[in-house]
């Protein structure tokens, strides 16, 4: 492997995934910890937790780059990198990286402050890298990355113009362990998937109506036996799902991405199809490319 030539880190809240690039920016070797931001604190831990990642790829390449991005730049991360404001771009954001040390650098996230604040962290540099794989994108697009908080972000001329953050995965998460809508469910979450329920949901919240007035529908559907407990989950799923995309898209006139799991992006484009969008451009974990990019707009490469 000495062709190698940036260790690239994706550092969220629960885990730390570490990419060793090749001179052309390819995926030499990936691991992964559950070293997640969240999980530890103080500068030792995190510098523990990286060691033990990729320490022998530090020992094997002697003086090789590392970029992070991620909540490892939080306030509550290894050290903080502030935000940039948006509208902002690659150079945007390299040009405020933080450098821990002469080999190690962490990329800001961003703000939108038009409105209410909005942030993102690690999000961007998914950007950056769907940008750099698809440069037709950057014209005029809106990309959407699904997850615990979904980001609905706004691109124009190749800078991220603006954004907005939905908590659909972690309202899900809440509401289907500790409401009242978790009682009728199984409690083992193992339930099979059930496509029917869940584009019912999306279609619910097409047709309209106030989502928390529809919420209580998880429960009568299955007290009154339209739907069966296994089926409750998916629908909880489609109506939370539905209700933020009916929410985006009349801000979403342009062409649609979606970036992140490969299962999750595939029920955003069914709810997608069914408020009548073409099918979106899917792509896996663009961060890889991203700090790629942000590396080659610094000169660490």
């Amino acid at each position: 492997m000495s062709q190698a030539r940036l260790i690239a880190l994706d550092w969220g809240s629960t885990r730390l995934r570490a990419f060793l690039l090749g001179a052309s920016g390819e995926v030499l070797q990936t691991r992964q910890s559950d070293d997640g931001a969240a999980t530890l604190k103080g500068a030792a831990q995190y510098a523990g937790a990286l060691a033990a990642l990729v320490g022998d790829w530090r020992a094997d390449h002697p003086g090789i780059q590392l970029l992070a991005c991620g909540m490892v730049g939080s306030q509550y991360g290894w050290r903080e990198a502030p935000y940039v404001r948006c509208p902002a771009d690659a150079v945007a954001l390299s040009a405020q990286v933080l450098k821990l040390d002469e080999c190690l650098s962490i990329i800001p996230g961003l703000v939108d402050d038009t409105a209410q604040p909005d942030v993102m962290r690690g999000e961007e540099t998914q950007i950056v890298g769907a940008l750099a794989l698809h440069p037709e994108l950057a014209d005029d697009a809106c990309l959407v990355l699904p997850g615990t908080h979904a980001k609905w972000a706004r691109v124009e001329a190749g800078r991220v113009t603006g954004f907005a953050t939905h908590m659909t995965g972690e309202l899900f998460a809440l509401l289907r362990q500790h409401s009242v809508l978790a009682r009728l469910m199984p409690a083992d979450g193992s339930s099979p998937p059930s496509p029917e329920a869940f584009l019912r949901g999306v279609d619910a919240a097409r047709e309209g109506g106030g989502l928390a007035h529809q919420l209580f529908a998880v429960r009568t559907l299955g007290l009154f036996k339209q739907l069966a407990p296994e089926q409750l989950p998916d629908y909880l799923s489609g109506l939370l799902i539905g209700h933020e995309i009916a929410s985006e898209l009349n801000n979403a006139t342009q062409r649609l991405a979606l970036i992140g799991d490969p299962a999750l992006c595939a029920r955003y484009a069914q709810a997608l199809a069914r408020f009548d969008q073409p099918a979106p451009l899917l792509l896996d974990n663009t961060a890889p490319a991203g700090l790629w990019r942000l590396a080659q707009s610094m000169s660490l490469i």
